[in-house]
This record gives C-alpha cells, structure tokens and sequence, in this order.
C-alpha cells in the first residue's frame, strides 16, 4: 500500500513539474493548448500574473529609451500665437514646447532646452531648460 502512495505521490510531482516548467519556457507555448484541455484551472491564472509583472518591468525601459534619446536644442524661446515655441538656431526650426510653465520664464531669450522631439507633431517633450552658454 505504502509502496502504490508513494508511486502516485511521485507521479503527481513528475507531472506538477513538467506542467510548471511548460509555463515557464516561452518556446513551449505552442504545445501549451494540446495541455490546456487536460489543466484549463492551472494555466488560465497564470497567464495574467505572469503578464502583469512584464509590464512594469517594460514601462521603465521606455522612459528609460525616452531619457537616452533626450537632446540637446539650441535657440530662442518666442511666442507663436498663444504658445511658446523654440526656434532652433542652427535648423531654423520651429519646435511646439510641451512644458509652457518651464518656457515662461525664458521667453525671448537664447536657451538650451533637453528634450526629446516627437516629429510627427514637432514637439519637444522638455526634460530641462536653460541659459545659453554666451559665446
């Protein structure tokens, strides 16, 4: 009798095993389904609380991309209608500002502005603004 349990006992483990560790292989998320049949209740909770722990973890990577694309732009802090803009000293571009309360107080001055650009609108998301270094 001893010896049937512990048959059954080992055989559960070995299957428990191999059911996690498929879980835990991206390349062996194909063959998942074929087991879905036999484990719906095991595999259904795991998909979302693996998941959820990805998502912080790449929320940070992209502030992370957008801080190590931030530039340098040279230029002008003017009005253009309502809004205060950048105009690029060296492209004699135009850039929208994102940050109008960081622009304000250097309107109609040279600046030095730290950004990322978004050029399907042309806006700088500004991460600093300040003086230009006078030449």
């Amino acid at each position: 009798m001893k010896r049937l349990l512990s048959i059954v006992a080992l055989l559960g483990l070995t299957g428990l095993g191999v059911s996690l560790s498929a879980q835990q292989t991206p390349s062996s998320t194909p063959s998942t389904p074929s087991q879905a049949g036999s484990m719906p209740d095991q595999q259904t909770p795991s998909s979302p609380t693996s998941a959820a722990p990805q998502q912080p973890q790449q929320q940070p990577t992209d502030a992370t991309n957008a801080q190590q694309s931030a530039r340098a732009f040279e230029g002008k802090i003017e009005k253009s209608g309502d809004k205060l803009v950048l105009q690029d000293s060296a492209t004699s571009t135009s850039y929208k500002l994102d940050d109008q309360d960081k622009a304000k107080q250097f309107e109609g001055k040279n600046v030095k502005v730290m950004a990322t650009v978004d050029s399907s609108t042309n806006t700088l998301h500004v991460v600093d603004i300040s003086p230009a270094e006078s030449r």
